[in-house]
């Protein structure tokens, strides 16, 4: 095959395709020119849309409240007949019935009159106020007020919250249940949203072991799919967990199609370096056009990664070590999975603080180092944690990263650095 968009046209040479590295924003450009997220919309009912994406504005069709109601229990009146109420001098009124939640008011609250009400019960005609239950004491048909209101007090008017015609939720919202009950109150039964893209994961190694089988001698638990799997679903999408396929062609190849073809995209993670038993960029590359458009990153960790187009679909390839596969994730897969869902609005949490010690990087690659953040003496501290990419234990004791850019060989110690904030981490 030929070379594709400068990126590796493999037949039995690896290691010179391999070499031809291009930077984080090369390999978006050249994705690009072969396929951009293109979100799906569905219609469904509100008790089924928490945690969607809204994909239109949603406008109200009604005023909320529909009506002035109480706001709390008591006896609606009309204010001026209560002026002067103390509890000294209670004012009686005659009380003409009750009205509760749910009730269309007959009656009118005339001069000298009040109603008893409930909590959220309509308004009668003719009363603007509600005396709270704790300021009146009743004796049959009888009244005594021993404080005063003003017109509009404990009255919520209607209205007030939202109006018809107003919009409720902007689209790109993600529906919380607060929001959901934001709907529920307007009468939305259904709304549109963004579909949930489905996202293969596959994890190739012949050394790999599901977690929970039993660990046989050089075997290691598969990390990266279990982990990737849940990192999709951060990102607004729904993966498909395809297991783990052995180092031969015909596997490899297999899974990749049974991905494209009940998926939107397609993650494997593993089988993309320069060694000859790593062989998916060149299944990948025997798959169909574009096919493969990139084969390196100059990027540390991260340098195996591939990227490819087939059937119309992207094809990324992660290395085989956790804390690459992770940080390529980050950088490269999820802002495109974030749009295919719909996400747009993400903004990644960012923190400022001072590196702890010396950082050397290798030159012409961006390096992405994993740090811990620490509070000392008030100030905030970015610690990094160097173990190495195979090392997992680098990113479940990290906060976040910092990024050394391409011209940089070393950040020094006591120099602010910007630290990517990874999603839950506690930076307080």
């Amino acid at each position: 095959m030929a070379d594709v968009g400068g990126g590796l046209g493999l037949t039995n040479d690896w290691t010179a395709g391999f070499l031809r590295v291009r930077t984080l924003e090369e390999a978006k450009r050249l994705l690009e020119e072969h396929w951009r997220p293109k979100p799906s919309v569905a219609e469904v009912p509100l008790e089924r849309a928490g945690g969607r994406i809204l994909a239109e504005d949603v406008v109200s069709r009604v005023d909320l409240p529909p009506f002035d109601r109480a706001a709390v229990d008591g006896y609606a009146v009309r204010a001026a007949d209560t002026f002067g109420a103390d509890e000294e001098t209670p004012i009686e009124l005659l009380c003409v019935g009750r009205i509760r939640a749910g009730d269309w008011p007959k009656l009118r609250v005339g001069r000298g009159r009040c109603a008893e009400i409930a909590t959220g019960a309509p308004m009668p005609r003719g009363a603007d106020a509600v005396v709270m239950v704790e300021h009146a004491i009743a004796e049959k048909n009888a009244v005594r007020v021993y404080r005063a209101v003003a017109p509009g007090e404990n009255v919520v008017q209607r209205a007030s919250e939202v109006k018809r015609g107003e919009v409720v939720l902007p689209a790109g919202r993600r529906l919380t249940p607060q929001l959901i009950g934001t709907l529920a109150a307007v009468g939305v039964g259904r709304v549109k949203v963004f579909e949930r893209p489905r996202v293969a994961v596959i994890s190739s190694g012949a050394e790999l072991t599901r977690p929970g089988g039993r660990l046989g001698r050089g075997k290691v638990y598969d990390i990266n799919g279990p982990a990737i799997c849940e990192a999709v679903r951060t990102c607004g999408c729904e993966p498909v967990y395809l297991g783990i396929v052995r180092d031969e062609p015909a596997r490899v190849r297999s899974a990749i199609e049974k991905g494209l073809a009940s998926c939107e995209v397609v993650i494997i993670s593993g089988g993309s370096s320069a060694g000859r038993g790593d062989l998916v960029p060149n299944v990948v590359s025997d798959m169909g056009e574009p096919g493969l458009l990139v084969h390196g990153l100059a990027m540390k960790p991260g340098k195996p990664t591939f990227v490819a187009v087939v059937s119309g679909k992207p094809v990324f390839g992660l290395p085989g070590y956790p804390v690459s596969a992770f940080m390529v994730f980050d950088q490269l897969v999820a802002p495109y999975l974030r749009e295919l869902a719909g996400d747009r609005q993400v903004k990644r949490e960012r923190a400022v603080a001072r590196l702890s010690r010396r950082i050397l990087s290798a030159k012409g690659r961006r390096e992405l180092v994993p740090v811990k953040l620490l509070r000392r003496d008030g100030e905030l501290l970015a610690e990094p944690l160097l173990k190495g990419s195979g090392a997992i234990t680098s990113l479940s004791m990290a906060d976040g990263y910092i990024e050394v850019p391409l011209g940089r060989e070393m950040v020094e110690e006591g120099e602010i650095v910007e630290v990517v904030i990874f999603g839950g981490a506690d930076v307080a």
